[in-house]
């Protein structure tokens, strides 16, 4: 492991499915899976050992099915699989970056993805193989925030990574509020008491009851991933105190 890697052991990237879409308003831009898979075979060769949660937003959002009149559970489950189908998509991209990796479901589908179990999935890691945990917790009425989150603590991840479509926690969405305050370091409680959105409530209570560090950056720019592991470039630290 280089030095400049060597402040965590263990960490959590949590993608949006929408971060899949690049310009795109639905689906998956082959560029851009790539160009995340090059930024986290980056991580791991450095030593680190990396699990992911990917959303499945770019292709179908299960509380916006519901709010057109489908039944919330049945469009949680759908949710689920579409996670799946990033899932693989972005296994694909990592090993043809010459990375091994492991896509494990929470909801069996033995054909294509190893059954969740932490065990199994920490030796994965050990063996230096990045891990994508898929379907959520696979339980209906739970995001893959908080799936981030309890996969995570599971892990016993050092951090848990957030990338996003900005660079760090803002008051509002700079992207239509351009006044936005942008913060380099929150509490806990005052993600939770602005309600600001970075994370759902259930996330980032969870991560706070394990004090589990959370770091929220711009996936999108080159090599983000690897320069937060070293300190650098811009983001938001979320911790137990601010």
């Amino acid at each position: 492991m280089t030095e400049t890697f060597a402040r965590y052991k263990r960490v959590l990237l949590k993608v949006s499915g929408e971060a899949l879409m690049g310009s795109g308003s639905f689906g998956i831009e082959p560029q851009v899976v790539e160009a995340i898979a090059d930024d986290v075979a980056a991580v791991s060769r450095s030593g680190v050992q990396v699990c992911l949660v990917i959303g499945g937003g770019n292709i179908f959002r299960g509380v916006a099915a519901a709010a057109k009149g489908m039944d919330r559970a049945q469009g949680d489950y759908a949710g689920m699989l579409a996670t799946v189908i990033n899932a693989l998509m972005m296994q694909n991209a990592l090993e043809r970056a010459g990375i091994d990796t492991r896509v494990m479901s929470a909801i069996q589908m033995s054909s294509i993805a190893e059954p969740y179990i932490r065990r199994r999935a920490v030796r994965h890691m050990e063996k230096g193989r990045v891990v994508i945990f898929a379907a959520g917790t696979g339980n209906p009425f739970f995001t893959t925030d908080t799936a981030a989150a309890l996969r995570a603590n599971e892990m016993e991840c050092d951090v848990l990574l957030k990338g996003t479509q900005v660079d760090g926690v803002y008051s509002a969405d700079p992207r239509r509020v351009p006044d936005a305050e942008r913060y380099d370091e929150l509490s806990y409680m005052e993600v939770l008491s602005r309600d600001l959105n970075v994370m759902d409530a259930t996330a980032v209570s969870l991560a706070r009851e394990n004090r589990l560090p959370i770091i929220v950056f711009n996936i999108h720019a080159p090599g983000a991933f690897a320069s937060v592991m070293r300190g650098e470039g811009r983001f938001t630290r979320i911790l137990e105190t601010a």
